[in-house]
């Protein structure tokens, strides 16, 4: 017997928390009743209360996620679209997809969108979050029961670009410590940057064709290392990495860089050094 999560939200006003449907469960009691006629059972009332998002919170959610023209916003657990809709005719998002479980919170939301005039790029399907592809998405947007970001988490993680900005009201992603954090009255937002993977041993090059041979261990967005050259250990300090960009400092000297897979090309930066590289052993 499984239950089944429903990513749904009260309809007004605003986005809210997951609800779990009893259905499976009703499905299996109907069949233990048919088999043991004289036994009365109740299914228990296992959905959990709506709690919805006002629309400051929804303002400041996008407004932390920093959100472009040019973004792709995937809001999971739609509910009636707000947050679909307010990236669309507020801040002009090419594209943004609500995926619920409930179909009457997705037929809702589609008659939000068409009555905003905005149905051709507020986009809203209906199923499971966990069977779904969000992994294009740029801006990720929840408001989903801790349990249920702690099994998005490696999902995130694993699947979506550098760079991505997740937004959370209310709850966090266990020990993945939020990017930024403010509050809005008594609600909790969390903003995440989906970190570039680091870890392991890499070469640097320098301008004068210098060789440093770093050894990195990355824990989210914090890393930390030991650095070589010739053979000798040389100081690795000043580390942070959000999303694509890192920064270190080896020996004294500053180093501004994007991770590009198993490659780090130099970005521009005064004070930084410059013409150098670097790639995955």
């Amino acid at each position: 017997m499984s239950l089944f999560v429903h990513q749904s939200r009260r309809p007004s006003p605003g986005s809210g928390a997951f609800k779990v449907s009893g259905y499976m469960f009703a499905v299996a009691l109907l069949l233990a009743s048919s088999i043991l006629p004289r036994a009365t059972v109740a299914a228990p009332d296992l959905d959990v209360p709506f709690v919805p998002t006002p629309e400051d919170v929804v303002d400041r959610m996008l407004e932390m996620a920093a959100v472009k023209p040019d973004d792709r916003v995937i809001d999971l657990g739609s509910g009636d679209g707000r947050i679909v809709i307010s990236a669309v005719r507020d801040w002009d998002v090419r594209a943004a997809l609500g995926i619920d479980l409930d179909p009457e919170r997705v037929a809702e939301a589609r008659e939000n969108a068409r009555q905003a005039g905005i149905d051709d790029r507020a986009v809203f399907e209906q199923g499971d979050l966990f069977e779904k592809d969000f992994s294009d998405a740029t801006v990720l947007t929840m408001y989903l029961l801790p349990d249920v970001n702690l099994r998005l988490r490696p999902v995130v993680l694993e699947t979506m670009a550098p760079g991505t900005r997740i937004v959370s009201h209310a709850f966090k992603m266990g020990d993945w410590e939020a990017d930024q954090f403010d509050t809005v009255g008594t609600n909790n937002i969390y903003l995440w940057i989906v970190p570039a993977k680091v870890d392991g041993r890499w070469q640097l090059t320098t301008a004068d064709g210098g060789r440093v041979n770093l050894s990195l261990t990355q824990k989210y967005q914090r890393f930390e290392g030991s650095a070589e050259i010739d053979g000798a250990p040389v100081a690795l300090s000043d580390t942070r990495l959000r999303g694509e960009q890192i920064r270190f400092t080896v020996a004294g000297d500053s180093y501004i860089g994007k991770v590009e897979g198993d490659t780090i090309v130099p970005v521009e930066d005064a004070g930084a050094a410059r013409n150098w590289h670097a790639r995955r052993l």
